[in-house]
């Protein structure tokens, strides 16, 4: 089972299989979303009466895509990738989209070089992340082969806010954000999420004014000890109210990369000491410590954030 040294510094060459597919229902447009509420607000509640959200069930196989334009809403769906050789990507690189209430059940099991999530903001805008379960993980390929759950492309420019989600298990990044640092120069918000058990790292980040907040980070299964978080050049980004537990895996806060430094502010956070004092600081990097820093870190699921893809899909 190949694995990535946990000082591997270098971006990955994810890559997603962005082509178009076919809308379904459970993509909407703001429009078709008002229409559905103010018109056929009484078949709608009939229906939500039936089923909480749309189960899609991928064959044996079958690589599902689904594609979020401008203005679109992908919510209460659950894919249902249990079938040997199912995965689903969804690409979101538009502007003013949003992705809540969207489970994944099933681990991916092909071990190839995608991502669950492709996303970005691309028109300067905020765009959002809501209520998502994609926990099940995905098994090790190849150096060169490993999924990711969330990629945030370089080209992203706007906002993303991410809350509410819950990321297990992959062996290329749970929430990969870091690409826009280099280009695109796109913030991001990690807030009330929780992430376990993903290598390489299981929050990354690097574009001024990005931070994870109010948020978790679990590790306890070899082979996928990922650091907890990455921050990338240039920064400035900020870690508030986190507890990061590492496990003696790998490093709690990873600052700098590829030779360029970047610096991160810690508040009333707790983290691992256990690997190497649980910080690094690489190519001038600085991490500053503020009020409120320990080490006894107590990682748990945050309130609201959904622990089967049953609950994401039906916003539980």
């Amino acid at each position: 089972m190949a694995q990535k040294s946990p000082t591997t510094d270098v971006e990955s060459s994810t890559t997603l299989r962005n082509s178009l597919v076919s809308r379904r229902s459970y993509v909407r447009s703001i429009a078709t979303a008002a229409v559905a509420a103010g018109v056929f607000g009484g078949v709608a509640d009939a229906a939500a009466a039936e089923s909480d959200y749309e189960t899609v069930t991928l064959d044996p196989g079958e690589d599902h895509q689904v594609t979020v334009g401008d203005g679109e809403t992908l919510e209460n769906v659950l894919f249902d990738c249990t079938a040997e050789g199912a995965r689903v990507t969804i690409a979101a690189h538009a502007t003013d989209w949003t992705i809540r209430n969207v489970g994944i059940k099933g681990e991916f099991d092909v071990g190839s070089p995608d991502a669950a999530f492709g996303i970005s903001d691309q028109g300067g805008n905020t765009s959002t992340i809501e209520n998502v379960y994609v926990a099940d993980g995905a098994i090790h390929g190849s150096e060169a082969t490993d999924e990711t759950a969330f990629w945030v492309s370089p080209e992203h420019s706007g906002h993303i806010d991410f809350k509410n989600v819950n990321v297990q298990n992959f062996p290329d990044n749970g929430i990969y954000a870091s690409a826009p640092a280099g280009k695109g120069g796109g913030t991001i918000h990690i807030d009330e999420c929780y992430a376990a058990n993903n290598y390489v790292a299981n929050f990354r980040i690097g574009s001024a004014g990005s931070a994870v907040t109010n948020s978790s980070v679990q590790v306890d299964r070899d082979g996928y000890g990922g650091r907890g978080i990455w921050v990338w050049a240039p920064g400035e980004c900020e870690i508030d109210n986190c507890q990061l537990k590492l496990g003696g895996h790998n490093y709690a806060i990873d600052a700098g990369a590829n030779g360029s430094g970047t610096s991160v502010t810690v508040t009333d956070t707790d983290y691992s000491t256990d690997f190497h004092g649980g910080v690094n600081e690489t190519a001038g990097s600085s991490v500053d410590f503020g009020d409120g820093v320990g080490n006894d870190p107590e990682p748990t699921i945050p309130d609201g954030v959904p622990e089967t893809a049953e609950d994401a899909a039906s916003g539980n």
